[in-house]
């Protein structure tokens, strides 16, 4: 596949570059790279081209599936694709694992490298997902079970798409990851535009068919379903975030973006939330917004809440009485609440129910204040009017009607008057 395989003799320089045997383990492996780096590092007055070597034979060494590949057919089959599948590396960011790191360093430039920002992962989409929620969830608190598909890497070749790691530059976009087509529109005219590359789907590596995984079969991801248990806490609101850092799909050099929850809160047929306070509409007979009343409110956890007034207490058409401590828990203070708001309608009884008898028994029980009287010289003078009853929505709809045909007879009294007008002026 790639060439004649070398002899086990040659393929030992990374090994004498660190001073170790081809049979040492992975702790003398660090043992020694510490002990390299630090006398070549350029920092210390070493040189940069060894400090290099040293950081390219820990990184293919430390790494068993690269290490395999090495000893089998050599640092050329690396080169050659075998065991790669990213960028060459910096020497300094091993060494940065190791000790830790600054800012930068003044041979990064040497090595190719001119910026610490260039190596950092892209960051992978987050997913957003509505959540519907109903008060009740939120005033009380949930748990709710949801089941997610997402890519994950694939756990046989850990993402890299490959059983052995081999990979070589994709020959379609020549490592790039996107191909450009040139369109010609027309004489001295071209149009050119830049697409992600069919053949390696942007990741700029061509896998061998033999060689590609047999669980993903190259894509380097699969399927994965998983249960997220999402937590609405009290007091929670419409549009509030509930975020699963790093639960997103996975991709290979990719930092795994969020799936994050947005609460939709379902409209409530009796409450409705204003903040942190809850309000509800409560209509009265009239014998009860005059005499007293009282009633059982089932709130949102279940409780009964007896809500009356006090003997002799009446209530007004559209008055609001508040229920201190009864509203939503505030989040994350959940022990602390609004206030609750009932506003009160008074149903009159229909026209005609009451007799005289009743009427007359009201006028006594109930306080008014003395009416003026009218004398029967004023009476003579009055003119008597007749009430009726009103639809104001289809009274303002007549109007607007009546409107419109009184203008519609104007312009075409204007328009008779000004053809006579010519008309005496042609005679």
């Amino acid at each position: 596949m790639f060439g004649l395989r070398r002899p086990r003799s040659e393929n030992v320089k990374y090994y004498e570059v660190l001073g170790v045997p081809k049979t040492c383990s992975q702790e003398e492996l660090k043992k020694a790279y510490r002990k390299a780096a630090i006398v070549n590092h350029p920092d210390k007055g070493g040189d940069p081209e060894k400090f290099k070597e040293v950081a390219q034979a820990y990184e293919v060494l430390s790494d068993p599936e690269k290490r395999n590949v090495y000893d089998k057919y050599g640092e050329n089959a690396l080169k050659e694709g075998m065991g790669t599948g990213g960028p060459a590396v910096n020497p300094f960011d091993i060494f940065d694992s190791f000790f830790g790191g600054g800012a930068g360093h003044p041979f990064e430039d040497f090595f190719g490298v001119s910026s610490r920002s260039s190596r950092r992962k892209r960051r992978g989409e987050d997913v957003v997902h509505p959540l519907k929620v109903s008060l009740e969830d939120v005033y009380n608190g949930t748990c709710k079970k949801l089941s997610l598909s997402r890519n994950i890497l694939c756990p046989r070749c850990k993402g890299k798409g490959s059983k052995t790691s081999a990979s070589g530059r994709c020959v379609g976009c020549q490592g790039q990851g996107m191909r450009v087509t040139i369109r010609h529109l027309g004489p001295g005219m071209i149009q050119q535009m830049q697409h992600i590359c069919p053949d390696c789907k942007g990741s700029g590596e061509s896998l061998i068919e033999r060689d590609k995984c047999s669980q993903c079969r190259g894509s380097k991801v699969v399927q994965d379903k998983k249960i997220l248990e999402v937590h609405v806490e009290k007091g929670m609101k419409h549009g509030q975030k509930i975020v699963f850092t790093g639960e997103a799909d996975q991709a290979p050099n990719t930092e795994t973006g969020d799936i994050i929850f947005v609460l939709q809160l379902k409209e409530h047929f009796k409450f409705k939330r204003k903040g942190d306070d809850l309000f509800i509409d409560h209509t009265l007979r009239l014998v009860e917004a005059l005499c007293g009343f009282r009633f059982a409110l089932t709130h949102l956890d279940g409780r009964q809440l007896l809500i009356k007034t006090n003997p002799g207490e009446v209530i007004k058409p559209g008055q609001t009485k508040c229920i201190n401590h009864e509203g939503m828990p505030l989040y994350q203070r959940p022990f602390i609440k609004g206030n609750l708001y009932v506003h009160f309608q008074v149903d009159f009884p229909e026209s005609g129910t009451l007799t005289i008898e009743q009427c007359r028994a009201l006028r006594s029980a109930l306080p008014s204040k003395a009416a003026p009287k009218l004398s029967k010289a004023d009476l003579d003078e009055c003119e008597e009017t007749i009430l009726r009853d009103v639809d104001m929505a289809e009274e303002s709809r007549r109007r607007q009607q009546q409107r419109r045909t009184e203008a519609y007879h104007e312009d075409e009294d204007e328009d008779d008057m000004g053809g006579q007008r010519v008309q005496c002026s042609q005679q």
